[in-house]
């Protein structure tokens, strides 16, 4: 994933504004907001964000009867928007379980390219994943009315958007393994998390069999082109708890 793209850049730079602007505060600001709050064994929120995904392209080298050689690629990174719910359950001071369930809303613009000529398609798959995130929290210890952590854990994906038949086909399911972080801000009525977290797909999304393009057989050489797609994204979200 390229780390050119303005939208990582646009997280990152949310994410630092957010700290720093907390931490001035902080230094200012004695009073502890929801000093028991972490106490509680049931924490339930829920959450808004932005991510972008991509899709990796694995090539096999495959070559037409008319000398074509096509490649497939993700020339740019549309960002989609997510909704999630939270519920946390504490385990100790340090660790809780999370389990996040939500509906990530996205696209993937792809365009395939003869490597050895000027023929070029494009195609837009739009996505509509229903998630279910189970994390692992640690989180270190409070300082005044900020909480850093660090999470690790899986996803599972279904894409429950309209398919169609078009050059290529992806599946409908996934699992995720993820990495984040984030810092709890405590405000006097409740909590702000903002979060980064980064996701790698395990399985390979590419549907070989395509009995749907029994009619048009000439659309085959983009999937015969390819070997394994996978799937990665980076999400920044705001929870409220």
């Amino acid at each position: 994933m390229k780390t050119r793209n303005p939208i990582i850049i646009a997280m990152l730079i949310v994410v630092a504004a957010l700290a720093s602007t907390a931490s001035a505060r902080d230094l200012n600001d004695k009073l502890l907001n929801r000093p028991y709050a972490d106490l509680r064994k049931w924490h339930l929120g829920f959450s808004i964000g932005a991510y972008t995904g991509g899709l990796s392209m694995t090539h096999n080298g495959f070559i037409t009867d008319d000398g074509a050689q096509w490649r497939v690629e993700q020339p740019d990174y549309q960002p989609g928007f997510c909704v999630n719910g939270l519920v946390d359950l504490r385990l100790n001071n340090y660790f809780s379980l999370r389990f996040s369930p939500g509906m990530y809303f996205g696209s993937y613009d792809l365009r395939m390219a003869d490597f050895n000529g000027d023929a070029t398609e494009r195609q837009n798959i739009k996505t509509a994943m229903v998630v279910m995130p189970f994390d692992l929290k640690y989180a270190a210890m409070r300082y005044r009315n900020a909480r850093p952590y660090i999470t690790g854990g899986v996803m599972p994906a279904f894409d429950v958007s309209k398919r169609r038949s078009d050059f290529l086909k992806l599946k409908t399911s996934d699992v995720y393994l993820s990495v984040g972080f984030g810092c709890d801000f405590y405000l006097p009525y409740f909590k702000l998390i903002p979060e980064v977290k980064f996701c790698f797909g395990l399985s390979d999304l590419l549907v070989k069999d395509r009995p749907d393009l029994a009619d048009n057989p000439a659309a085959m050489v983009f999937t015969q082109s390819l070997s394994k797609v996978s799937s990665k994204m980076i999400v920044l979200t705001f929870y409220f708890e």
